[in-house]
């Protein structure tokens, strides 16, 4: 039997007055965190909700989060952890896709409408029985007349369980895919795929009690949620949990609690290495920090590099999917590391890549990343077929084009529906941004394929200049045409004052490609 409920209820045991999470003022120790997760399942069983339920929770970076995800574990139900961003329609269609019998949801932020998009999507759904409305404190009433609060829930409930009984391979958590092909998919992963990826996490960053993280990633997504929560509890840190991202915000919170693990996507490194202020010691804050780390995207190793000069403290970058509960391979301190790759596959997942065959393709040659282990999802919820096409012979297909090198390190190319062809020549976008990212003006950029009548596609660059820098598009074209085969330099350039990012940070080349066919 395993429940990975057990990552909370053995720390809770063992550094019961320790803080588990600082969010703002607010310091919680692991016994009060389990204490509540106990409540909210009590609560959850006695209104009836039974082991295998799914239970969706749109929440924000708050305490509230773990509560609740780990109530609805000790319950015996499976998590559908939600986008904030969600309009009603799209919460709907995951209601109703994941059978879901509850739905807690957070009242949202300036902005931020969680409560009544998502209000207005579960009054949709039949089958969703109850509503939760998760209030800025338990005590608050639903400002949604006729709604329950969680703090009804918890109210009178023991603080006190005895956690259901799953089995290893019982589906724990339903994590949807980005839906970049198609509608989102709900990736059914078990208690063994999320407990045994926690646990390897740790060892990537050599977590000890004694560290404090920070945590700006989503917890609704699986890098944060299994990298960070997950194996941040299973080894007793400190976690400080902030909902947005804002450089400032982030070194702040850095230098007041001496963080010495941060982990982010390119686009956060790229804002924390912009960021212009001389309010914060650095060096105070470089001190501290021991490990940095890195996912969700390919990061420039010029961003890599430049942030590392600045801040003294290495970034560990890795590669994972929602498939893959989520690591798959990483820049590993016992193993090395080279900027510019994902690093080595992870302990007990292998990793190849093939052509179009399946077979194995040489040292050096680009193909598709295919990988099998413990971290492999049981499938698509519902999706028999959609499961059949992207796991073959245990193998999970990943749609992304990478390749190995002599010594083992792997590389991501690029996404095969990035995949750029034109007149019949394949280019690879990050190829081209690589190059781009080099000159001294350009901040950030993202290539993508433009519909032409001659070519089927052409290159086009989206552009972010650094503040102050300027460049003409005649001269940044003809520069990058000089570094690159010529039929992969792009044609047009547009200056931006900004990428389009997802609620992880992201770029939306898919929102790009609408604004430009």
């Amino acid at each position: 039997m395993l429940n990975l409920s057990v990552l909370l209820e053995d720390s809770a045991r063992r550094y019961a007055d320790k803080d588990a999470f600082i969010f703002m003022d607010t310091h919680l120790t692991y016994a009060q965190v389990n204490a509540a997760a106990n409540q909210i399942a009590n609560g959850l069983i006695a209104s009836g909700i039974k082991r295998g339920d799914k239970i969706a929770l749109s929440c924000l970076n708050l305490p509230y989060f773990p509560m609740i995800y780990f109530g609805i574990l000790k319950a015996g139900g499976v998590v559908v952890p939600l986008s904030v961003l969600l309009k009603r329609d799209e919460v709907e269609y995951h209601l109703k896709d994941s059978d879901a019998k509850a739905y807690f949801c957070f009242l949202g932020a300036a902005g931020l409408p969680m409560l009544e998009e998502g209000h207005a999507g579960f009054q949709k759904v039949d089958a969703c029985k109850d509503l939760y409305v998760i209030t800025a404190k338990p005590t608050d009433p639903s400002p949604i007349e006729g709604t329950k609060t969680m703090g009804m829930l918890m109210q009178g409930q023991a603080p006190t369980l005895e956690t259901a009984q799953t089995t290893a391979n019982d589906t724990a958590v339903i994590i949807y895919t980005s839906g970049t092909t198609g509608r989102p998919k709900g990736a059914e992963l078990t208690h063994s795929n999320l407990l045994l990826n926690a646990i390897l996490s740790t060892d990537l960053y050599q977590a000890v009690p004694e560290d404090t993280m920070l945590t700006v990633l989503p917890l609704f997504h699986i890098f944060a949620m299994t990298v960070l929560m997950n194996a941040g509890i299973y080894r007793g840190v400190t976690n400080v949990l902030l909902p947005r991202f804002d450089a400032e915000a982030v070194l702040a919170l850095m230098q007041e609690h001496k963080v010495t693990v941060f982990a982010g996507v390119p686009t956060m490194y790229w804002g924390l290495l912009n960021y212009q202020n001389d309010r914060f010691d650095l060096k105070a804050i470089s001190k501290n920090l021991k490990m940095c780390l890195s996912g969700g995207a390919s990061l420039p190793v010029t961003v890599l590099e430049a942030f590392e000069e600045k801040f003294t403290v290495e970034i560990l970058e890795g590669y994972g999917m929602s498939e893959g509960s989520p690591v798959v391979t990483f820049n590993q301190t016992a193993i090395g590391r080279k900027p510019g790759s994902i690093g080595t596959p992870v302990w007990g997942v292998e990793v190849k890549v093939v052509d179009e065959c399946g077979d194995e393709v040489p040292v050096g040659e680009k193909g598709e990343v295919l990988y099998r282990g413990h971290n492999v999802m049981k499938g698509y919820y519902n999706k028999p077929e959609a499961t059949a096409k992207t796991i073959v012979n245990g193998w999970l297909h990943s749609g992304d084009v990478g390749m190995k090198d002599k010594d083992g390190f792997f590389y991501i190319v690029d996404r095969t529906k990035d995949l750029i062809i034109r007149g019949g020549l394949n280019i690879y976008p990050r190829e081209v941004e690589d190059v781009m990212m080099r000159h001294e003006a350009v901040s950030m950029v993202a290539v993508i394929g433009v519909p032409n009548e001659q070519y089927g596609e052409e290159v086009k660059a989206c552009v972010v200049l650094k503040e102050g820098e300027c460049v003409e598009e005649a001269d940044l074209k003809s520069w990058t045409k000089e570094r690159i085969a010529s039929y992969k330099y792009p044609r047009t350039i547009e200056f931006l004052e900004a990428l389009p990012q997802s609620a992880t940070g992201k770029i939306l080349k898919k929102e790009l490609r609408k604004m430009y066919s």
